[in-house]
C-alpha cells in the first residue's frame, strides 16, 4: 500500500532524509520511531504530497506521490502533530466542513460527522465552539476529521502527544478498530511502548536514516533483549548465584555488590526466569527479588526530547521562552520597557512619576 525507495530530502545543508526505504502492506500498522529531528514528520509530509522529495520514489496505493498528488489526497487521511481545526466553528461544523472538502453528499457527511463524534466521545461538546475544547478534545476532533472520508490509508504524526493516559488508551483502541476494518496506518512516535502496542512493524529513524526495522521483539533482541535481574538476600551468595545463572544467559553477568544484584542478558524471558528460580531455589540461595526487565519497554528513545530535536543535558537545557513584546512584560524588541507613566509623550524623555494625594503614582505628561 505504501512503498518508499531511497527517498532523499534536503533543507539547505541539512539532510532530513537519507535514502530512506520502507514498505507498508495493506491493512498493516507501521510505526516510525525516533527522536525529534530524525526525519519522521518530513517523511510523512512527502507521503501526503505536501513536500517534494529531492530523489528516490514514493508510492501510495501504487500511485506516485508527486505526479498523482490530487488522486492520492482523496484517498488518504492525515492527522498532524498539531490539531488543525477551526476554533470559531463548533466540533460538528468542523467535521461537516471536512466532509464537504471530500466532496461528499450532504446527508453522507452529516451522518459520518455524527458517527465520528460518537466514536470520539465528543457528542456532549459537538455544538460548542472548538475554542472551548481542551487539548485532548481538539486532538480527538482532528483525528475524527481525518476519518470523515473513510480513507484506506491513514497517516498519524505523533497522535498521542499531549493526551492524558485515558484519552491515549481510547485512541489506541480506535486505531485498532480502524485496522480491523482494513485501514492501513503509518504513524510516528517517540515512544517504544506506543509502537509496540499498535504496530505490526517498527522502523527506527535517526538523523534521516533507517537504523533498524522489525517487530518490537526483534528490535529488543537486537538492542539487548531481556535482562534477568536477581537480587540475593546475602552478599555472600552473590558470586555463587551468578555462577548458577550464567549458563542461562548470552554473556557474562554483571554484578552490583552494593545492591546485591545480578544482571544477565537472556533470550526467552519466561523460560529463563523459571529456570533461574528453580536453580537458585535448589541451591538454597535466598532471594529478595527475581524478574525480567525489558530495556526498551515504557521508555522513550534515547535523545528524544521536545526541545527541537536536541537532547537535554546540563550543557543544553530547555530554552526559555521570552515574554511576548508589547505587553509590559519587561522586553520590547530586545530592550527593557518601562511602564507607560515613566515615558514622556513628546520627546521620549523618561520622567519621575508624579504622586497623587494618596501617594500612588499617576500619569505624567511631558512638556
Amino acid at each position: 500500500m505504501i512503498e518508499v525507495e531511497a527517498l532523499t530530502k534536503r533543507f539547505g545543508a541539512t539532510l532530513a532524509l537519507d535514502e530512506v526505504s520502507l514498505v507498508v502492506g495493506a491493512g498493516q500498522v507501521v510505526a516510525l520511531l525516533g527522536p525529534n529531528g530524525a526525519g519522521k514528520t518530513t517523511l510523512v509530509r512527502v507521503l501526503t504530497t505536501l513536500l517534494k522529495p529531492d530523489s528516490g520514489r514514493a508510492r501510495v496505493a501504487g500511485l506516485d506521490v508527486w505526479t498523482n498528488a490530487k488522486t492520492i489526497r482523496s484517498m488518504i487521511g492525515l492527522a498532524g502533530q498539531y490539531a488543525s481545526v477551526d476554533e470559531l466553528l463548533t466540533g460538528r461544523e468542523n467535521l461537516e466542513l471536512a466532509g464537504l472538502l471530500y466532496h461528499l453528499a450532504k446527508p453522507v457527511y452529516r451522518r459520518r460527522a455524527a458517527d465520528a463524534l460518537e466514536r470520539m466521545s465528543l457528542v456532549a461538546a459537538a455544538d460548542k465552539p472548538v475554542k472551548t475544547y481542551s487539548g485532548g478534545m481538539r486532538r480527538r476532533l482532528d483525528l475524527a476529521a481525518s476519518l470523515i472520508g473513510r480513507p484506506p490509508v491513514l497517516f498519524l504524526d505523533e497522535p498521542t502527544t499531549g493526551l492524558d493516559p485515558r484519552t491515549r488508551n481510547e485512541l489506541w483502541q480506535l486505531i485498532g478498530e480502524l485496522v480491523a476494518e482494513g485501514t492501513t496506518v503509518l504513524l510516528t512516535t517517540q515512544y517504544m511502548e506506543e509502537a509496540e502496542h499498535l504496530a505490526n512493524s517498527i522502523v527506527v529513524l535517526d538523523s534521516g536514516r533507517v537504523v533498524a526495522d522489525g517487530t518490537a521483539d526483534e528490535l529488543k533482541d537486537h538492542l539487548g533483549g531481556n535482562v534477568l535481574e536477581v537480587r540475593v538476600s546475602h552478599l555472600a551468595d552473590l558470586e555463587r548465584a551468578a555462577r548458577l545463572v550464567t549458563e542461562l544467559g548470552r554473556g557474562a553477568p554483571r554484578l552490583d555488590p552494593e545492591l546485591n544484584k545480578i544482571s544477565l542478558p537472556v533470550t526467552g524471558g519466561p523460560r529463563a526466569l523459571i529456570a533461574a528460580g528453580r536453580a537458585l531455589d535448589d541451591a538454597g540461595v535466598a532471594l529478595d527479588d527475581l524478574g525480567i526487565r525489558r530495556p526498551l519497554a515504557r521508555r522513550r528513545l534515547p535523545g528524544a526530547d521536545r526541545s527541537r530535536g536536541r537532547p537535554r543535558s546540563r550543557r543544553n537545557p530547555r530554552p526559555r521562552r521570552n515574554p511576548r513584546p508589547g505587553r509590559n512584560h519587561g522586553q520590547d524588541r530586545g530592550q527593557g520597557r518601562r511602564p507607560r507613566w515613566l515615558r514622556s509623550r513628546s520627546r521620549g524623555r523618561r520622567l519621575a512619576p508624579r504622586r497623587s494625594p494618596s501617594g500612588w503614582p499617576c500619569a505624567t505628561s511631558g512638556g
